[in-house]
């Protein structure tokens, strides 16, 4: 049994005093691209009653129990009720980051429930979630490369994490193919398609490297130049995104 394999039938166990109607997988543990140890393990629990007070401390109870898990620190979970599952703007308590708070499950999320989401109990996504379409799913994109993702290029300071390089060129190719094309990719086809959405080919490889294979410590110079790389790519990247929606 793989620790991936193994804190899931921890979490599932831990959940079933609340008697979920549903727990799914979404993200690269779905779509077929996880990489244990460096992919998250992104879930979306459906539970049957109002989250009252006391759900939410079972909630916070359950993870606080997980921590001592491998991976745990990689396992985040959003969880609705079947009366709060339509609304794509409604924030549903989540656990991420190892903390409690509020945040929405996407179009974007919720597309992939629909494609490919794995079901690890209950009901499948399509008796819970309405669908998505392809038009929301577009205007959610653009909205979120130009309201999040174009401000965050002008903050320097994020370039120097890899965290911030690898989820900005990620999400941008995936935005770009899902205007293009209305469909959504893995985090592998996203760096295949970079290179020809004119992005800096060295940084890609350094992406690549560090997700599937292995890759030394970078330089304080690599770091500076990969961070100047990314931004001048995914501003002017971002910038004719955007313009070239027509909202249709």
């Amino acid at each position: 049994m793989t620790d991936t394999e193994a804190l899931i039938g921890r979490f599932l166990t831990g959940l079933a005093t609340s008697a979920p109607v549903a727990v799914w997988a979404h993200g690269s543990l779905a779509g077929g691209d996880y990489q244990e140890g460096r992919s998250d393990l992104d879930l979306v629990a459906v539970l049957p009653r109002p989250l009252t007070a006391r759900t939410v401390w079972r909630v916070a109870l359950l993870h606080a129990r997980l921590r001592d898990a491998p991976l745990a620190d990689r396992l985040h979970c959003s969880y609705l009720t079947p009366a709060t599952t339509a609304d794509a703007g409604r924030s549903h308590l989540t656990w991420a980051y190892e903390e409690l708070f509020r945040r929405p499950v996407t179009p974007v999320t919720r597309r992939e429930l629909h494609d490919f989401g794995r079901v690890l109990y209950g009901a499948e996504p399509g008796e819970l979630l309405p669908a998505v379409p392809d038009r929301e799913l577009a205007a959610f994109v653009v909205r979120d490369q130009q309201n999040y993702w174009r401000r965050q290029v002008d903050r320097a300071d994020n370039w120097t994490q890899e965290v911030w390089v690898d989820l900005g060129m990620v999400t941008h190719a995936r935005a770009a193919v899902t205007l293009r094309e209305g469909r959504l990719i893995t985090k592998r086809e996203a760096l295949e398609t970079l290179p020809a959405l004119g992005a800096p080919v060295e940084v890609v490889e350094d992406i690549r490297r560090r997700r599937y294979g292995t890759a030394e410590p970078p330089t304080e110079r690599w770091t500076a130049r990969r961070a100047e790389l990314t931004r001048a790519y995914l501003g002017a990247a971002i910038d004719e995104l955007v313009a070239s929606y027509d909202g249709v």
